[in-house]
């Protein structure tokens, strides 16, 4: 859906906020297992990442309603059009926070929320950029936003991984436009 500047933009200065509520939670209450939380907070970000490749091939480029917010998406690229920052985070809150710290406790569940919250920012952010910033040739971010532009242009074909390529890769949906053909071909997963 369409946003104001300011709900937009809410997600770059909440989310930060969120994850370091998090790591609070998780050094306070895990006392000399910091090995526990720290490592939570690195499989959280792992799993973001088959997190962030799921929902974007099954929910926005599938479910009804949201497959046309993500299509406005890719029509106007540059346009304030995302997801309010109340529903990803209740919806996180709820699904990740409430049950992670239920079944691990306060110290590793804060952390792999901790993790997934950073995750998502990390993917707010490089997505923003992707289609915003002037971003120097051969660099990591060059190399996801041809990734990414690919994405946009063969749609429903592949590249549904933003911030990486590694799931794309492992279910067979990574696309490359072979300058020889110019055409998408798909590499093995």
């Amino acid at each position: 859906m369409r946003l104001s500047r300011a709900g937009f933009f809410a997600d770059f200065y909440v989310y930060p906020a969120v994850a370091g509520a998090f790591v609070t939670v998780a050094i306070v209450t895990a006392r000399e297992r910091w090995l526990a939380w720290s490592s939570a907070i690195i499989f959280g970000v792992f799993i973001w990442t088959i997190f962030e490749y799921l929902l974007h091939r099954y929910v926005l480029h599938h479910v009804p309603w949201i497959r046309e917010m993500h299509d406005a998406h890719h029509k106007e690229q540059k346009a304030l059009i995302g997801t309010p920052t109340y529903l990803t985070l209740s919806l996180m809150l709820v699904t990740v926070a409430l049950p992670s710290i239920l079944i691990a406790g306060p110290a590793v569940g804060s952390g792999f929320t901790a993790g997934i919250v950073l995750g998502y920012l990390w993917y707010v952010v490089v997505h923003y950029g992707l289609h915003n910033w002037n971003i120097k040739p051969k660099s990591y971010l060059s190399r996801l936003k041809r990734r990414h532009a690919l994405h946009h242009h063969f749609d429903d074909l592949g590249n549904f991984g933003v911030t990486s390529g590694f799931w794309d890769y492992v279910f067979g949906t990574n696309v490359s436009n072979h300058p020889a053909t110019n055409s998408p071909t798909h590499l093995p997963g």
